[in-house]
């Protein structure tokens, strides 16, 4: 790589992001991730993909696949997104994506990836069992960015360093193949309150959609009372809550609820205590649980009105990959030009 700064890129600014159908999603995605898509898709561009192609780097039902990415789509529309003005597909649908793949896979170099601590996590003491793909999908997820030449993209602490492949990989591309400031060097968007929501049975681990209780988590398809009663039974301490956040040190459960009220209130944890400091969770919980119900509940229900119509999901999903293929496809010309490939 060259010592000299890298030419600036100089195209539109775009979001893009994606989710994967590998699961029901939660309060957690809700907060961390879709809340965003929805406001950003009024700011500049914005493309929102379902990540099948990456789901299947763990084995996937092929009979529920589909089903799967319908359900996703579904909470895209249900929290907001607006298909007339974001972009919305299924990943397998635009090819252009696994086609850029291959030539980064020819850019990115090994021990890029042999840095890629999900890769460990995810494939544990046995990653020689592990698909090639769960390997390589730092480098398909470069591919989905860079194909619509996105600059800036929300993110997680747990993908801010597959950003920062994806920086690498366009910045190698650029010197490799004398194409300064061809593709952007995207920026993340970090999520902000709310992001990190934790499990309503354990305040240390995070809100999963592969813990095996379903109480630990509010799911974006439960109903009325299955929110309220979640959090009812959310694990608490016998502490009142304090005046100040210091206050909720070494409490992580009394902590975690604080948070998921101050982001769904779009407050502020010092707000939240001082509406509720010297109360108990006896008088916080029924509070916490009304403001839930009146946020997710809504949502819910537009969830198993759009699932009850997979043929209107279907259509929205399609002419989203045919409007996604209008900006990737000519990305993907002109790379292959850059590269020599024929035709």
């Amino acid at each position: 790589m060259t010592d000299q700064a890298p030419t600036p890129y100089a195209g539109p600014k775009r979001v893009l992001s994606g989710v994967q159908p590998s699961g029901d999603l939660h309060l957690g995605n809700y907060l961390g991730a879709l809340v965003k898509f929805a406001r950003l898709q009024h700011e500049q561009p914005t493309f929102i993909f379902v990540a099948d192609q990456h789901a299947i780097t763990v084995w996937q039902d092929p009979k529920k696949l589909k089903d799967q990415v319908r359900e996703i789509a579904a909470a895209y529309l249900a929290t907001g997104l607006d298909p007339a003005v974001a972009t919305i597909f299924p990943q397998s649908a635009v090819p252009e994506h696994a086609e850029l793949a291959w030539i980064f896979n020819c850019v990115a170099r090994l021990g890029w990836l042999d840095r890629m601590t999900q890769f460990k996590e995810k494939s544990g003491k046995h990653k020689e069992r592990a698909s090639v793909g769960l390997y390589t999908y730092p480098v398909l997820q470069a591919a989905d960015i860079l194909v619509y030449k996105a600059t800036h993209v929300p993110v997680g602490e747990d993908q801010k360093q597959h950003l920062e492949l994806t920086r690498d990989i366009a910045g190698k591309f650029n010197h490799d193949y004398d194409a300064p400031g061809f593709f952007p060097l995207p920026d993340p968007l970090t999520q902000g309150p709310g992001a990190r929501v934790m499990s309503l049975r354990d305040g240390a681990a995070k809100m999963s959609k592969s813990d095996p209780s379903d109480n630990s988590r509010i799911n974006l398809i439960d109903d009325a009372d299955a929110i309220a009663q979640k959090i009812r039974k959310a694990k608490t301490d016998a502490e009142p809550l304090p005046e100040t956040a210091e206050g909720l040190d070494g409490r992580p459960e009394a902590k975690n609820l604080v948070a998921i009220y101050a982001a769904l209130a779009g407050s502020t944890e010092a707000e939240v205590l001082a509406e509720f400091a010297g109360q108990g969770f006896g008088a916080f919980k029924p509070k916490l649980a009304d403001l839930a119900v009146s946020i997710m509940g809504p949502i819910s229900a537009e969830m198993r009105r759009l699932k009850s119509d997979p043929g209107e999901i279907d259509r929205i999903l399609t002419k989203g990959a045919e409007k996604a293929r209008e900006t990737a496809a000519p990305t993907l010309a002109e790379v292959k030009k850059l590269v020599g490939f024929w035709g």
